[in-house]
Order: C-alpha cells, then structure tokens, then sequence
C-alpha cells in the first residue's frame, strides 16, 4: 500500500508540476526588456547629406527628401538599440542655434559633403572644430561621415 501511495504521489507530481513548470518558462517570460536609447545630434552643412542618411537607416524611401529648415527627430532602430538622432539644418542662418539642441546628447554625427566647393569644406571644417570644443559636446564621441564619395569631384579621407 506504501508503494501505491508513493507511485501515485509522483504521477500527479510530473503530471501537473511538469506542464506547469514548461508553460512558465515558454509563456510567462514577458516582454523583452527594453533595448538602450541612445540621443545623438546630426549637424553638417546644407546639402551634406544628413536627411538622405537618416532616411536610409530607416529604410524610408530616397524619393521627395527635402532639405531640413530647423530640426527633425527620427527614431533609427537597431538590433541592440535605439538611436534617437536630432538633425539639425545646416543653412547659414540655422547654424548659430545648433548650440540650443546640443543638450542630452550622447554623441554626434557631423555630416560633410566631400564632394564640395573648397569654400564650403572650409566653413565645414570651421563648424566641426566649433562643435568639437563646445562645451556640451567636448567630451562625447564623434563619427565624421565624409558624405558623397560616389562623386568624381570627392576627396579621400587623407584630404577631407
């Protein structure tokens, strides 16, 4: 009688603590946990490329971007991540309230055209060294993207 009670006792056991145990672990897990944001600020001259950029990191159609008057906001997802990416125009008479968006940002992407006029690589060239030794700014991570290197006029990385 022993032996009944204790074989029964183990039939219930694997037959409801089992199920349970394999339907927490396979429904129960909940939600993802949320993948890091990152906040980073885009600048870069008119017509650089910065919102054809975006668009393509979020798979948007290259078809009617327009230039940037102001600022945009655009979520680009990735796997591990969410970059969050203000970018700001790059018209002369947008330039100087960059400063005003710098606030929060965890790192920056400085678009330049390589492509450009010498003038204008020199404004860019200013621009980048302001952004570099502002104070908000000084002590984030950097990526300068040398835009347009499918154009003949472009220069290497060694003449940017």
């Amino acid at each position: 009688p022993k032996r009944k009670v204790i074989t029964s006792f183990f039939f219930c056991f694997v037959c409801f603590a089992l199920p349970w145990q394999c339907f927490r672990a396979l429904c129960c897990k909940g939600p993802p946990p949320p993948r890091p944001e990152y906040d980073l600020v885009c600048i870069g001259l008119s017509g650089s490329g910065k919102t054809s950029l975006l668009s393509q990191l979020c798979s948007e159609s290259p078809e009617n971007i327009v230039s940037t008057t102001g600022f945009s906001i655009k979520a680009v997802p990735f796997q591990n991540a969410i970059l969050n990416v203000k970018e700001l125009g790059g018209a002369d008479n947008i330039r100087k309230y960059w400063s005003r968006y710098y606030q929060g940002s965890q790192g920056v992407i400085f678009v330049l055209d390589s492509a450009s006029s010498e003038d204008d690589l020199e404004t860019a060239r200013n621009e980048l060294h302001s952004a570099l030794q502002h104070p908000q700014l000084c002590t984030l991570p950097f990526l300068i993207l040398a835009n347009h290197q499918d154009k003949p006029a472009a220069r290497s990385v060694q003449e940017v």
